[in-house]
């Protein structure tokens, strides 16, 4: 009570415009707190109010807008058929919402105009109703776009391609030369194949090396990534697919390292017999004995047992002889050994020899080895002749050589009555013209002269076309490393 007594008399004392000007301030307050509030309640509304996609809400809403909707419709209006980019299109405003209509090509397009309207001056929202035209499946317009864009680029980087080109010249020259100084330092330490395959390998190391580095030149680093990364798919993809051939590549690596033959040597393989002509990184072409090209791969020849007649000249041959059991075999024994060492093409070392084989049902059966000079002598003439000297001589020397298949014993004999007839005609031996290089009978005219034919065979080998025109491989016949 003292308080508001006191307080009064205080208003009591003032001057009487002051309770007026403090209700004043009070009212203003007041109106001010009721504005902030609704306006706290109006953004707060808007922001939680969502029209989807296609519609938008300003970001602040004026009590009193300052534009007219029509204002805002004209503008719109204006802008977007000044782009060129709509069809149809239609802008309709009421209470500051925008409607947007119409068709355009692309929905960034669309994405666009809506993005617009939002940001119109005293815009509420927007509701995009623009459609996006469906495209042709004819229409190529998509694709000339991605070419002109790609023609732009690459014209851009041109000057970027260009010194690339420069880079990848200088990375040509020096795998080349690389490959050359490879070739001559090992000129006389490996195998031609073998240095061949190392001056490949270097070489490609080094295009390879070369060939990223013009790619990070001409701004193409993803694609050198993509190179080298697929660098060993590729390979395992190669290997799978090129297996035949990738095993006689190796096979003739490891022939050349090995070198079971020279060029010229006379070899079996896998049952066929010839002069060795060249090994190439495919087969081994061969000369044979009727004078035909025979090609084996290098696979088959280095899993094959070789026979190389040529690597030890000296060769051996048998043949066999059957004589009569009334015969004495010793006697039989030295006359064909006579023959043996009285023959010129026939070795003493090492020494021939006759063996009794076997006892046939009408003969004793003798095998006959001896050893020649195959680089010289030709084993089939030898042999020919020695059967007709051996058979002269045993005949000479009463000894028998009955047919098993046509002798017939009789126990207890056949009765003969003799007639006197004169010796058939033609039954003397007609004497054989001495050779010019041995001694008569030693040779005849059928036989020829004994010599070999690895020379005839050379000879047609070198006038004959290769079926393989690749690089041989292999030394020629009297080199050496």
């Amino acid at each position: 009570m003292r308080f508001w007594c006191g307080f009064k008399g205080r208003l009591t004392g003032m001057p009487s415009n002051v309770p007026r000007l403090l209700l004043l301030g009070i009212l203003v307050l007041g109106v001010a707190s009721s504005l902030l509030a609704a306006t706290a309640s109006g953004q707060e509304s808007g922001g939680n109010t969502g029209a989807g996609e296609d519609a938008r809400v300003a970001a602040q809403i004026e009590v009193r807008p300052g534009s007219s909707d029509e204002a805002i419709e004209w503008r719109l209006t204006r802008i977007l058929r000044t782009t060129g980019w709509f069809s149809e299109i239609s802008v309709e405003v009421g209470e500051g919402v925008v409607f947007l209509d119409g068709r355009t090509a692309s929905v960034d397009y669309r994405a666009w105009a809506g993005d617009l309207a939002g940001k119109t001056r005293d815009v509420v929202a927007v509701v995009n109703r623009i459609r996006v035209a469906e495209k042709s499946p004819w229409d190529l317009s998509p694709a000339l776009e991605e070419l002109q864009a790609l023609w732009e680029r690459t014209v851009q980087r041109l000057p970027r391609l260009g010194l690339g080109l420069i880079v990848l010249l200088l990375v040509g020259a020096t795998t080349r030369l690389t490959a050359l100084g490879f070739q001559r330092v090992f000129d006389y330490r490996l195998s031609p194949l073998l240095r061949d395959v190392a001056a490949r390998v270097l070489s490609i190391l080094v295009f390879l090396v070369g060939f990223y580095l013009v790619l990070r030149v001409a701004g193409l680093s993803f694609l050198a990534a993509t190179v080298l990364g697929g660098t060993g798919v590729a390979g395992l993809v190669a290997g799978i697919a090129f297996r035949d051939i990738l095993e006689n590549y190796l096979a003739s690596i490891l022939l050349s390292v090995r070198n079971p033959f020279r060029a010229g040597d006379l070899v079996e393989i896998s049952g066929h017999s010839g002069i060795v002509q060249r090994v190439t990184t495919r087969g081994t072409t061969l000369m044979n004995l009727d004078g035909n090209h025979v090609q084996i791969p290098n696979a088959t020849v280095y899993k094959s047992i070789i026979r190389n007649y040529t690597a030890n000249p000296n060769r051996r041959e048998i043949f066999e002889v059957g004589i009569g059991f009334e015969n004495e075999v010793a006697f039989a024994q030295k006359i064909a050994l006579g023959i043996l060492q009285e023959h010129p093409a026939v070795l003493n070392d090492p020494e021939a020899l006759v063996l009794v084989d076997a006892l046939g049902s009408a003969t004793v059966n003798l095998k006959i080895y001896f050893w020649y000079d195959g680089s010289a002598y030709n084993g089939l003439k030898v042999r020919s002749s020695l059967i007709r000297l051996v058979k002269r001589a045993f005949e000479k020397e009463g000894i028998s050589m009955p047919d098993e298949a046509r002798e017939i014993l009789f126990p207890e004999g056949v009765p003969v009555r003799m007639l006197e007839s004169l010796p058939p005609q033609g039954s003397q031996e007609v004497p054989l013209e001495p050779s010019p290089s041995f001694p008569e009978a030693v040779t005849t005219e059928a036989e020829g002269d004994l010599t070999s034919e690895d020379g005839q065979l050379r000879e047609q080998a070198r006038k004959g076309r290769s079926p393989d025109e690749g690089e041989s491989l292999l030394e020629e016949e009297g080199t050496t490393k």
